[in-house]
C-alpha cells in the first residue's frame, strides 16, 4: 500500500488521496488489520473455547499473511513486470497451501476438541476461501491502482517539465553574446580566410538547425547529439584562443537513442565557468558504452580567479537532474564533483 509518488492531480478527492498518498499508508495498514480483526472476532465457529479462538487467530493472520505477500512480493515481483504465466503459477500454489492448511487445521481441531465436534457443514471453509479469493483480488487491484496513478503522475510531471525545458530553450537557444561574437569573429575571417569562415558558418547552421528543428523529437540518436556538442564547443574555440576540448567515444554509440538536448547543459555549464584569462582552459567530454550502460563524463579547468556566478547559475543543473529523474527513474547515478582545480560531472544510464 506504499505508492512511489504523491498524485497531486488527484489531491482534491479525499478518497484517492487516502488511498494513495505515503503519509496515510500506517493508517491504511491499521484500518485493514482492525476491519479483518473485528469480522473474524464476531464470527461463530463450531469449536467452543480455546480452540475457537486459536481457529480464529491462525485464520486471520493465514490471511493477512496471504494479503502481504501478494501486495509486496507477487504483484511487484510479476504483474509490475508483465509476468502474468509466474503471478499465476504462485497464485495456485497459495491456493493450494491453503487448502492443506486449511485440511490440517480442520482435522486437528476435530481430533483436539473434547467432547469431539465436527462442523455441521463447509460453510465457514467457504467463507475462508472467498475472504482469500477477495483479499487476493483486493491487494493486487490497489497495488495496481496506486502503479497506475504512480504512472501518470510521472507522465505528467515528464510532460509538463519537457514543455517547460523547450521554453527554456527557446528563450535562450543561442546566448546573444555568443552569437554576437561569433558572427563578429566570422566577418574579420571572411577577408583572411574566407574558406574557415564558410566552414563556421556551416557549423553555426548547424547547430541553429539542432536546436530547432532536430530536438523537437521525443528521441535523436546519441552520436547526433555528440554532434552538436562538437559543433558548439568548436565555436566557443573560434571565440577563445586559450581554449582546448576533445570529446571522446568508446564503445557501440551507434543506433543508441536518447532524449535531446540532455548533455548540453552539462557541457554549457562546463564552458560558461571555465573562462580564464591568463591560463588555458578546457573541457574533456568522454561517452562509452559499459556492461550495457551510457557512461557520460565532462571535466573542466576552473580559472584561478573564481568568477562570480550570478543566482540562477544552478537552475539549468537543477533541470537537468529533475529530467533525468522523471525519464530515467532508479536506473541513473549522477554524480557532481567540485574540486579546486576542475568541476567534474560523471552520468550513467542504465539501458
Amino acid at each position: 500500500m506504499d505508492p512511489v509518488i504523491n498524485a497531486k492531480p488527484f489531491n482534491n478527492d479525499i478518497i484517492l488521496k487516502f488511498i494513495i498518498d505515503r503519509k496515510y499508508r500506517i493508517l491504511r495498514h491499521l484500518i485493514l488489520i482492525m476491519l479483518l480483526g473485528a469480522v473474524f472476532y464476531t464470527s461463530k465457529t463450531d469449536f467452543s473455547d480455546p480452540l475457537s479462538t486459536y481457529l480464529k487467530v491462525s485464520t486471520f493472520s493465514i490471511l493477512l499473511s496471504l494479503f502481504y505477500i501478494n501486495m509486496y512480493w507477487l504483484v511487484p515481483k510479476f504483474l509490475f513486470k508483465d509476468s502474468y504465466l509466474g503471478y499465476f503459477f504462485w497464485n495456485i500454489v497459495l491456493s493450494l497451501l491453503v487448502v492443506l492448511v486449511g485440511i490440517g487445521v480442520k482435522h486437528y481441531l476435530i481430533t483436539h476438541s473434547k467432547p469431539p465436534a465436527y462442523p455441521k457443514d463447509d460453510s465457514n471453509l467457504f467463507i475462508f476461501y472467498f475472504f482469500f479469493t477477495v483479499l487476493i483480488g483486493a491487494s493486487a487491484a490497489i497495488k495496481l491502482f496506486q502503479r497506475w496513478i504512480a504512472d501518470s503522475q510521472r507522465i505528467n510531471e515528464l510532460e509538463t517539465a519537457t514543455i517547460q525545458s523547450e521554453l527554456e530553450n527557446l528563450k535562450k537557444q543561442i546566448n546573444p553574446h555568443f552569437l554576437f561574437n561569433t558572427l563578429n569573429n566570422v566577418n574579420v575571417l571572411t577577408k583572411k580566410d574566407p574558406e574557415k569562415a564558410s566552414q563556421i558558418l556551416m557549423k553555426l547552421s548547424d547547430l541553429l538547425r539542432y536546436q530547432l528543428y532536430d530536438s523537437a523529437r521525443a528521441k535523436i540518436f546519441l552520436t547526433a547529439d555528440i554532434h552538436f556538442l562538437e559543433d558548439f564547443l568548436n565555436l566557443e574555440k573560434i571565440r577563445r584562443d586559450n581554449f582546448d576540448f576533445t570529446i571522446t567515444q568508446e564503445g557501440a554509440l551507434q543506433g543508441l537513442e536518447i532524449p535531446p538536448l540532455l548533455f548540453i547543459t552539462f557541457v554549457e555549464n562546463a564552458v560558461k565557468h571555465n573562462i580564464d584569462a591568463e591560463e588555458r582552459s578546457f573541457v574533456y567530454v568522454f561517452f562509452s558504452i559499459v556492461d550495457e550502460e551510457l557512461h557520460f563524463h565532462c571535466i573542466n579547468s576552473k580559472p584561478k580567479i573564481t568568477v562570480k556566478r550570478n543566482g540562477s547559475g544552478g537552475l539549468g543543473l537543477a533541470n537537468v537532474k529533475r529530467r533525468l529523474e522523471l525519464i530515467y527513474p532508479d536506473r541513473h547515478d549522477l554524480r557532481i564533483t567540485d574540486n579546486v582545480e576542475t568541476f567534474d560531472v560523471q552520468l550513467i544510464i542504465k539501458k
